[in-house]
């Protein structure tokens, strides 16, 4: 029997990417247009910018992406595209052309949740990682900690209450003008410091709870900073190693209260260099996608819709987007 081909498409935020999966994990291609350069000047994400810029690109991702990976539109048994959460904008652009080819060759449209796309990541690399499993999502617009029972079984152990981890680093790498985006040039920086050098404070909550602020750290930077000298690589390997004690100190309490010990990290900041090291370094049993399925992208939405789809689990041709949409309403 052969194995459906799902095609995936995510334009949630401003990389627009298109991807084919044959069966579970078997990517045949996974094309990304990054969007970075647009933004720079800005600091950060101009919404209108980036719904342009998926309009202007996702017909051609489409059309490479079926040559690239020789498969025939008509061969596709699926679509699956994400419908939330973020940019209102930018989601509608890849709703709208996933239903429209979806309803012209008469194939299931299924519906992804983008948080859902980031949790099914961890498959594309680890195949063989059964359920149920911690799952840390840290990227630019979320930080949550989730117990991943089954397909669509989530329990929210805990989420950001302020700030996500990835918008802390672009914030405070824009603070010490540093450019954008802040992740990857403080985890390059943050080589040439020492982590020790400046006292960060890890914020304290009342009452038991796994919930994340990342605000006070920024806040603390700033005020560090200010009105003084200091070594721009001491500053930000104060930084990471702050808020990586965190995270790492939230998967310690989680496993506690769950007893599960199998830790999956995803989302863009699953990308750092310093927090894969700290994982294994804590000999936790972590499992993080490979690169190119940390940051947004189709193969994880093509990943998550497969298992959508062999659930039987088909959206209707009125879904709309969500920019809201929860893991767990």
């Amino acid at each position: 029997m052969r194995e459906p081909l799902i095609m995936g498409i995510d334009t949630s935020c401003d990389d627009t990417s298109v991807a084919i999966l044959r069966g579970r994990d078997d990517v045949l291609v996974n094309l990304v247009s990054s969007q970075v350069e647009f933004h720079r000047p800005f600091g950060g994400v101009v919404p209108e910018i980036a719904s342009r810029k998926h309009i202007e690109v996702i017909i051609q991702l489409i059309d490479k992406a079926l040559e690239d990976a020789s498969v025939r539109l008509e061969e596709l048994d699926a679509i699956a595209v994400t419908y939330g959460p973020g940019l209102i904008g930018s989601l509608l652009v890849g709703l709208t052309v996933a239903k429209g080819i979806a309803y012209m060759r008469d194939i299931p449209l299924i519906g992804i949740n983008h948080l859902e796309g980031h949790i099914f990541s961890v498959f594309l690399s680890f195949p063989e990682l059964k359920f149920p499993f911690l799952s840390l999502i840290v990227s630019g617009g979320h930080t949550e900690l989730v117990l991943v029972k089954d397909v669509g079984e989530y329990e929210l152990l805990g989420s950001t209450r302020d700030d996500a981890v990835g918008e802390a680093y672009d914030k405070v790498a824009k603070l010490l003008g540093l450019g954008y985006p802040g992740g990857p040039i403080i985890d390059r920086i943050a080589k040439g410091g020492d982590p020790f050098a400046i006292n960060l404070p890890i914020p304290a909550f009342k009452g038991r709870t796994l919930d994340f602020s990342f605000s006070g750290i920024k806040s603390a930077v700033y005020y560090y900073t200010k009105g003084k000298e200091y070594r721009v690589e001491d500053v930000v390997a104060s930084f990471q190693k702050t808020v990586i004690d965190f995270l790492v100190m939230r998967v310690k309490e989680a496993m506690e209260e769950t007893g599960i010990r199998k830790l999956a990290v995803v989302g863009g900041v699953s990308a750092n260099t310093a927090l894969r090291r700290r994982i294994r370094e804590e000999r936790i049993e972590g499992y993080f996608p490979a690169f190119a399925y940390c940051t947004d992208n189709g193969a994880m939405i093509a990943e998550a819709g497969y298992y959508r789809f062999v659930k039987g689990e088909i959206s209707e041709f009125n879904i709309e987007v969500n920019p809201s949409l929860k893991l767990i309403e």
